[in-house]
């Protein structure tokens, strides 16, 4: 099994992000594009110390950039949305 960072690449702090996290638990991560929801779960749990209930993931393709005379891409990236059990928190990203 891969390492906990290996997995998780950062958690996105938007004002979306942040009302969902404020409603109902829910955060989101960056993660690794080849990692898969079990291993993703796994990686929060070990990483933070709580217990994950579910996760969702969405899968986005890198946006075609012009670069000096041709074209370039930035890097595909997934995202993941993490619920967790009832009256858990991650300490680490509550005053964020």
């Amino acid at each position: 099994m891969k390492h906990a960072g290996q997995i998780l690449v950062r958690p996105i702090v938007t004002e979306k992000s942040t009302l969902q996290r404020y409603a109902g638990s829910l955060y989101t991560f960056e993660v690794s594009t080849n990692a898969n929801k079990f291993e993703i779960a796994q990686a929060i749990e070990k990483a933070f110390g709580v217990q994950v209930e579910s996760v969702r993931t969405a899968s986005f393709l890198g946006k075609v950039k012009r670069v000096r005379k041709g074209v370039g891409s930035r890097s595909d990236w997934k995202k993941a949305f993490v619920a967790l059990a009832e009256g858990q928190t991650i300490e680490a990203l509550e005053g964020v």
